[in-house]
């Protein structure tokens, strides 16, 4: 639009952003001659969307397994090491926590008589 003559007010209502937006990525375009993002800092993560969708599902489909095996089937199924941590933080992106089940007394009804007459003897 800007190669085209028009105005860089006009550009940024147009796609509804700042001006100051527009402004910065003609100038970088103008001195690059490119309009590409440059790359974050930090570290690059080893796994890819697909993966963490592959792992979101297959903990979902099979919720007995833990981290360490979703970590060694994610491995084989990317064909590169993943570790345990990564399956974890990965999880808690997509929502998935680490529960462990409540140890509950198996009640049957002798328990349950014992329990009601030792209600009722007390005065």
């Amino acid at each position: 639009m800007l190669q085209g003559g028009a105005r860089q007010s006009a550009v940024a209502r147009e796609l509804n952003v700042h001006r100051s937006v527009i402004h910065r990525l003609w100038n970088h375009y103008q001195r690059d001659q490119n309009s590409s993002r440059r790359r974050g800092s930090g570290r690059r993560r080893i796994t890819t969307t697909a993966d963490d969708s592959y792992l979101l599902q297959c903990a979902r489909h099979r919720r007995t397994l833990t981290a360490r095996q979703l970590a060694s089937q994610l491995s084989v199924a990317a064909g590169r090491p993943i570790s345990r941590q990564t399956v974890s933080r990965r999880l808690h992106e997509g929502g998935l926590f680490a529960r462990r089940p409540v140890v509950v007394w198996r009640v049957n009804p002798r328990h349950i008589r014992r329990l009601l007459d030792h209600q009722t003897r007390i005065p």
